[in-house]
């Protein structure tokens, strides 16, 4: 999805969360989110990034220009918010380039959508003869440097919707995405190993981040908790969490309605699963023993969570 950040589908895509980045072009900005988002309105919006600054927004915030919002919402209002957040003339993506070709890159050339075409370009010539062996015969491996702009020009970066910097190397990554917007590639992706790097590049608009150590503290950090969590998700943009916990019988969250409840401040609720059937949440929503709660968390005791839970 070349307008979306990040997409995270909580239990098989009964909800989705949709970051998404915020130009001129969005119809929701600068009004109190209370007038934009309320109980018919399909969408709750869980976070936003603001410079550096990550708000958990209450009724009286807005959305404004270069924000970077967090969406919860229905897969099937998903063409709705691409309309409302003005990202309609973005390109669904059907040519992707990926430079280096190392294992990542390996398991996503296999996992990708039969629609797209996909390049990967790779310096190391017995490494080009590997991956050869390993793709099929319509996904390209081409012998070059993903930096050299004569290359990525050649090889048809000016008809690419998505570039994908896999290399080692932060900087590189960080360089070639640069090069690849230059051309108006609408998504890019780069993987950033050094965390000192991670805020850089966003400050220059490098579309999406990609952090395997990130990744793997959230499994680790799932493992640890003792209440019932099916899924935790560790979002770098906003340096918070968002997991799925599933209530006990009769633990506190059940037993009012969420307006009645004092839920840590940096906690806030974004949707939950019923009987396999996502729903968006109100203050008047009744949480019950068994429902899957999508629970956002920025700077707040984890304990304090786990004990509503429990």
């Amino acid at each position: 999805m070349s307008w979306v950040r990040q997409r995270w589908d909580v239990h098989g895509g009964a909800l989705v969360m949709l970051g998404i980045k915020l130009r001129e072009t969005c119809k929701i900005l600068d009004r109190p989110l209370k007038d934009i988002s309320g109980p018919s309105d399909p969408y709750h919006i869980v976070a936003i990034k603001r410079h550096n600054e990550t708000i958990i927004p209450n009724g009286e915030d807005t959305l404004q220009k270069e924000d970077l919002a967090y969406f919860m919402t229905q897969k099937e209002y998903i063409p709705y918010m691409r309309k409302i957040t003005g990202k309609e003339n973005y390109v669904d993506i059907k040519n992707v380039m990926i430079m280096g070709g190392g294992r990542t890159a390996v398991r996503s050339v296999k996992i990708i959508p039969e629609y797209m075409n996909v390049k990967v370009i790779e310096t190391n010539p017995d490494r080009c003869e590997y991956l050869n062996e390993m793709f099929d015969e319509d996904q390209l491996v081409i012998n070059g440097d993903g930096r050299d702009t004569n290359l990525l020009v050649e090889e048809g970066i000016r008809h690419t919707q998505a570039f994908v910097a896999l290399t080692p190397n932060a900087e590189t990554n960080i360089l070639a995405c640069m090069a690849a917007k230059t051309f108006g590639v609408k998504k890019t992706i780069a993987s950033v190993e050094n965390f000192d790097y991670i805020d850089m590049a966003a400050k220059l608009d490098i579309g999406t981040i990609i952090n395997k150590k990130a990744i793997a503290a959230s499994y680790i950090y799932q493992m640890l908790l003792d209440a019932n969590v099916d899924n935790v998700r560790f979002l770098m943009a906003v340096d918070a969490d968002v997991a799925e916990f599933i209530p006990v019988q009769g633990s506190k969250i059940t037993r009012k309605p969420i307006k009645d409840i004092q839920l840590p401040s940096g906690m806030t609720i974004g949707g939950l699963v019923r009987n396999e059937v996502g729903m968006l949440v109100s203050g008047n929503t009744q949480i019950e023993a068994g429902d899957i709660v999508v629970v956002f968390c920025y700077n707040v005791n984890k304990k304090k969570v786990e004990q509503l839970f429990n």
